[in-house]
């Protein structure tokens, strides 16, 4: 078969990779010369710990194994099998984890809750005050700023695949087929459309009622910190936006202890993860109504170095880049993904929202196999 990919973000790619993976060749044409979106823009986690139970998880669970499976043949992608911690501070966070922990599907994420001590022997860079730490063994992650030009690496070196960069797709054509904005008509047996947050244009000629919608985030990337953070960290208000964490507890939670004004109104948790160069990326805000700002806002980050000194028990290093990204997510945000097929042989995949990265292998594979590649 050939197969056309539009967009190169981590979702696209890896549809590219699964065509190629099963001997199909491939052309991924991108607007941008390489992709720049939220595929680039985030923590690079592939972070089972917080999905819902169900699809999501089981989307998840597959994605980690394709993405351990890719990493092994692409080492310039940076997995890592990490895991993650969460430190909780007070009574009310550390009966959300335990509520956590008496899941049904605890032990296939690698649940544990771990004393103080325990933690920083798991994580030694972890010396800040706190009464616990919930432990997530599958979460992992890998370097987002590098893994579509390394998957791109190896895509070319099978010799089915053409990347086309700086060409906009406007227009679908009949069946099996779109032109850029070059005057050039690709055709082939299949044709995806993983568009990301671009839902203008030619997304909305087609599906001009698209249950998608975009959201807004803002993070920071970090001199190295001189150390090794061998887990991914989170805060207890993650707690409130993960549907695994979702009980009683939660409940509790959110009546008896509010979030700091400035968390509440950028709607924040910290994630953070240590990049290869030692560098830590932290994040992040959630920004969804339009029109969004233009502008970063600089409290979100005096929160977040606040929370991250915290634990770290030491002073954050200088931050270097601090940037906004947009995603897509779906409307009905316990859907995975939105997949649609908009015209005869063309199919639209788009909305996996803050799940992009985690689930994308799984995605793809899951397309792959209802088109019948």
């Amino acid at each position: 078969m050939r197969v056309v990919v539009v967009g190169a973000g981590v979702v696209g790619t890896m549809h590219a990779w699964q065509a190629v993976e099963r001997g199909h060749e491939v052309v991924q044409i991108e607007r941008e010369t390489e992709a720049r979106g939220a595929s680039l823009r985030n923590f690079g986690q592939i972070w089972v710990s917080g999905r819902a139970g169900g699809e999501e998880l089981d989307t998840a669970l597959r994605a980690r194994e394709l993405w351990e499976g890719i990493g092994a043949r692409v080492p310039k992608l940076g997995f890592r099998a990490n895991g993650s911690l969460t430190p909780v501070r007070t009574a009310s966070e550390l009966a959300v984890a335990e509520a956590a922990l008496a899941r049904d599907d605890a032990a296939a994420r690698g649940y544990k809750l771990l004393t103080p001590a325990e933690a920083r022997a798991v994580n030694p860079a972890l010396r800040g005050a706190f009464e616990a730490a919930l432990y997530c063994e599958r979460d992992a992650a890998v370097e987002p700023r590098t893994a579509q030009l390394a998957l791109k690496e190896a895509l070319l070196a099978s010799g089915r695949y053409t990347f086309l960069g700086g060409r906009e797709v406007r227009e679908v054509i009949g069946e099996h087929a779109v032109r850029d904005d070059h005057g050039d008509v690709h055709t082939g047996d299949a044709v995806v459309l993983c568009t990301g947050a671009w839902l203008g244009g030619l997304v909305r000629e087609l599906v001009p009622d698209l249950p998608v919608r975009r959201v807004r985030l803002q993070m920071m990337q970090t001199d190295p910190l001189g150390e090794a953070l061998t887990t991914s960290i989170a805060d207890a208000d993650s707690f409130r936006y993960y549907p695994a964490y979702r009980s009683e507890a939660l409940d509790a939670l959110n009546a008896g202890q509010a979030q700091t004004p400035t968390a509440a109104a950028h709607k924040m948790q910290l994630l953070m993860v240590q990049r290869a160069d030692g560098g830590l990326t932290i994040g992040d805000t959630h920004e969804y109504e339009h029109p969004f700002s233009f502008d970063v806002v600089e409290e979100p980050y005096e929160h977040l170095k606040e929370v991250v000194e915290g634990f770290l028990g030491r002073p954050l290093p200088r931050v270097r880049h601090r940037w906004a990204g947009v995603y897509a997510q779906c409307v009905d945000t316990a859907r995975v993904v939105h997949r649609q097929r908009v015209r005869d042989g063309v199919w639209l995949v788009t909305g996996p929202g803050g799940r992009g990265m985690t689930c994308s292998p799984a995605i793809a594979e899951t397309t792959a196999n209802e088109l019948g590649w």
